[in-house]
């Protein structure tokens, strides 16, 4: 009896444990809203899109997209009115192969050393942690503040991105030398009035001084909203996806 009970306990266990690695058939797919729980109780949302064919079987690239000033919390617009989950995911919804982790600025700044940023990179962990995603395969965009801010984590950790895709912001060019290995392709309008082009442009030139390697897009006559053309455009995510991480 003693041994017939050990052999059902072990085959339960068994069972148990395969169910625990079976993806559940209830996972929530497209924009997911999620609560982050800051160090002094305090809660912020943010929002995770999830692929519509995800099943936890195969693991998925991730990408970390920074909004612009006008999307942080209090403002009249959300993350997911501007930018990439506005303009491309939304036409390829249905074969949109990345994982999303869209945070919300509460202080107007994407720089590093932000607690907006801090809680970015934590909030991009718990996701890479809770969903069956590609370690080798993890991107950083964002326009506008969100350009400074990928320019910025970019320097910061440049360990974790597989590529950037900083869109009409600004860098430190003194800091190239940190980032000229990390796959970038840039994007500007030259008539942006509230980010010089110049700010592209000098961050460009440095990385190829570096001895990088950067792709940049220069938009003729289109002034501060390259975003929308940026994201649109079908050749970056062919680009972006076949990136990973040495």
């Amino acid at each position: 009896m003693i041994r017939r009970s050990r052999v059902a306990c072990f085959v339960a266990l068994s069972l148990i444990g395969t169910a625990a690695m079976t993806p559940a058939a209830d996972v929530k797919t497209g924009a997911v809203q999620k609560t982050f729980k800051n160090d002094d109780g305090t809660e912020s949302p943010y929002v995770v899109y999830v692929p519509k064919a995800y099943d936890g079987t195969t693991a998925l690239p991730v990408i970390l997209f920074l909004h612009g000033s006008g999307e942080t919390k209090g403002g009249a617009k959300m993350p997911f009115d501007q930018g990439l989950m506005n303009k491309h995911y939304q036409k390829q919804e249905e074969k949109f192969p990345a994982i999303v982790v869209v945070p919300q600025s509460e202080k107007r700044t994407w720089k590093a050393d932000s607690a907006d940023a801090k809680r970015a990179l934590a909030m991009l962990d718990a996701t890479t942690k809770e969903y069956k995603t590609d370690p080798a395969r993890v991107y950083l965009t964002g326009l506008s503040m969100g350009g400074y801010g990928t320019w910025s984590l970019a320097v910061a950790h440049p360990e974790k991105w597989a590529a950037i895709v900083p869109v009409c912001g600004g860098g430190d060019p003194k800091a190239a030398e940190k980032i000229k290995d990390i796959p970038c392709w840039c994007f500007h309008g030259d008539k942006d009035d509230a980010v010089k082009v110049e700010k592209s442009r000098e961050m460009i030139e440095a990385l190829k001084k570096a001895g990088g390697d950067p792709k940049y897009t220069e938009y003729a006559g289109v002034g501060h909203n390259s975003w929308d053309r940026a994201y649109d455009t079908d050749e970056l995510y062919t680009w972006l996806f076949a990136q990973k991480k040495k």
